[in-house]
């Protein structure tokens, strides 16, 4: 491995002898998954910064191995590194001096240079940086947030994180915070216990690393590699004083190093850090996915819901409708009874002589057959109306109420800040506005205005059904005019009254067909209104039905689209998350 130096980082190379067919195909494979990642990210579209670090990762396959150094800001991070290194390129302090993040890479001289964005770059001619880069990150503890910013930015580019914790404070609260992000990220972690020149014997030191690899067992789930070391010693002991180099026990962790970071570790690692970070962006917008797909799902059951209370609704208003109807229809039906007393009354030999007078005939007929019947039939019509208007308002209501309840349950997951494109923003808008507009209804619905607009379709309906003049005639009138038309035969009877002969042949004959007559109109008077007067009141209901889908139909539509569209992206996420498993398991066994 090594690295070339112009104003650009230098870019890592894969030697010939590294980069077999299993290593290039690996590597092929782990760019073809980042790249369907990004482009799935950014469909979604992810948070700028998730974004920018999936493309820093992506651009670190073509960067040297990135080693990090991480822990508070006293650990001594700065003298560890320097020990390690062999010679002085960091300052060492015992304040937080400044809030860079030092880039330690190969050089044929030791120099600092500033490269932005809070990084500085420091060449040292050491042969050990020939194969890699060191970081050295500010301190993870809140004392200057910058630092802290700055570190926890850094390590998703971290390719072998190194851990350093003091001795004199071993992993600290702000540690264990850092150390669970860390393994966020899913990085490679071992734990350096520095200072260990301050313990007078073993049992203490013993005690320390035994509190270390506990706390880090609870944290990250496995005990990591843990190497206690003294960097002021093993920095001793290589400029000179070469009998404190076994106490320093640094030995053990530079071969660990030695053997971890080895070729193919390093390529294994390098290629398993960005995967690692897709892993963990793609299970992040995965739980994104499936909470979307929750409360999506939550939307379309309420909508549904609503659905079913408008189908039920309807089944409702017709049953009730028919029920009404069917007063209408004994209204009628009493009628009939009272023409038949009536003819049976008056069409007899003993009032031969009475039925001369026509007028007096139909007078007769109007008020003892006719009598109220349009006028009840008008009340009746009216209070199905009047029914009909006050279900449709009481089911504006309902759905109203329905949405409001739906809103105010999840205001918090509506309105929720920490949150990425505009699905919350789009959901909480359209959900208001659904309400808004369901409740303007109820509070502006005119009962007068809607009675009268169902009330004349019924007449008109009516009309146009009775083959007369629309609106010509009102439903009471119509009544009269189809009962007293069967009245008319009976005037025929004024001149078979000079025929007595015949009396006993022709008014039976009048009376039956009279009969059959009055039944035959009423009949078809029932059949015409309930006729007109369901049709009329099926388009009233078909009215309503399309002023509800209006009302609700963006937020369906939005709902729908939503679901299909995060499906898809859990899908897609799902099989990037398999996609990446199978080729850190191939990664982990080359290794």
């Amino acid at each position: 491995m090594d690295g070339s130096h112009d104003d650009c980082e230098p870019r890592w190379v894969l030697p010939d002898r590294v980069l077999s067919d299993e290593t290039d195909r690996q590597l092929t494979e782990a760019r073809r998954i980042l790249a369907d990642l990004q482009v799935e990210l950014a469909s979604v579209p992810a948070s700028s910064p998730d974004a920018a670090t999936l493309a820093e990762s992506v651009r670190q396959l073509d960067e040297l191995f990135l080693l990090v150094v991480v822990g508070e800001f006293n650990a001594g991070k700065s003298a560890f590194i320097n020990a390690l290194l062999g010679t002085r390129v960091l300052d060492e302090g015992v304040t937080p001096t400044t809030a860079h993040i030092h880039l330690i890479r190969y050089g044929a001289t030791t120099s600092t240079d500033v490269l932005g964005s809070g990084i500085r770059s420091v060449t040292a001619p050491v042969d050990f940086l020939k194969n890699l880069h060191i970081v050295d990150t500010p301190g993870t503890n809140a004392i200057i947030r910058e630092h802290e910013r700055l570190t926890t930015e850094f390590v998703p580019r971290a390719d072998f994180i190194l851990f350093v914790t003091s001795a004199d404070r071993p992993f600290t609260e702000t540690e264990r915070a850092f150390v669970e992000a860390i393994r966020a990220w899913g990085k490679k972690v071992v734990v350096v216990v520095n200072k260990i020149d301050i313990f007078a014997g073993a049992s203490e030191l013993d005690e320390v690393l035994t509190f270390v690899g506990e706390a880090a067992r609870s944290v990250l789930g496995s005990k990591p590699p843990i190497f206690p070391v003294s960097a002021r010693l093993a920095a001793r002991a290589k400029h000179g004083e070469p009998a404190v180099w076994a106490a320093s026990r640094f030995e053990a962790l530079e071969h660990f190093i030695h053997d971890a970071l080895d070729e193919h570790s390093r390529f294994a690692l390098k290629v398993s850090s960005p995967l690692g970070v897709g892993d963990v962006l793609a299970r992040r917008y995965l739980e994104v996915a499936d909470d979307r797909l929750t409360l999506l799902a939550e939307d379309m059951a309420a909508l549904e819901d609503i659905e079913r209370q408008l189908a039920q609704y309807r089944a409702d208003l017709a049953k009730g409708f028919a029920l009404r109807m069917s007063a209408v229809e004994k209204v009628l039906l009493e009628m009939e009874g009272r023409g038949h007393r009536y003819f049976d009354d008056t069409l007899r030999l003993g009032r031969v002589f009475d039925l001369v007078n026509r007028s007096r005939v139909q007078r007769e007929f109007e008020l003892q057959v006719v009598a109220d019947a349009p006028q009840q039939i008008e009340r009746h019509v009216s209070d199905i109306i009047d029914w009909l208007v006050d279900q449709d308002y009481r089911q504006w209501q309902a759905v109203s109420t329905r949405l409001a309840t739906r809103h105010r349950e999840h205001g918090d997951r509506i309105l929720g800040t920490a949150d990425i494109g505009s699905f919350h923003q789009d959901r909480a808008r359209l959900l208001e506005s659904v309400g808004r507009e369901a409740q303007r209804v109820v509070d502006t619905y005119d009962r007068r205005r809607e009675s009268e607009a169902i009330a004349n379709g019924a007449r008109t309906a009516v009309a146009t059904t009775a083959a007369i003049g629309a609106g010509a005639l009102g439903l009471g009138a119509l009544v009269q005019l189809a009962a007293t038309t069967a009245a008319a035969d009976i005037t025929g009877l004024v001149m078979a009254g000079v025929m007595a002969a015949l009396g006993f042949l022709i008014i039976p004959a009048k009376r039956r067909k009279a009969r059959a007559e009055i039944r035959a109109k009423i009949s078809s008077l029932s059949t015409d209104l309930r006729t007109a007067l369901g049709a009329q009141f099926e388009r009233a209901q078909d009215v309503s039905a399309r002023r509800f889908a209006d009302a609700i139909g963006p937020y369906t539509r939005f709902v729908r689209a939503e679901r299909e569209r995060w499906d898809s992206h859990r899908s897609a996420l799902t099989a990037l998350r398999s996609r990446i498993s199978q080729l850190l398991t191939r990664l982990q066994s080359f290794t």
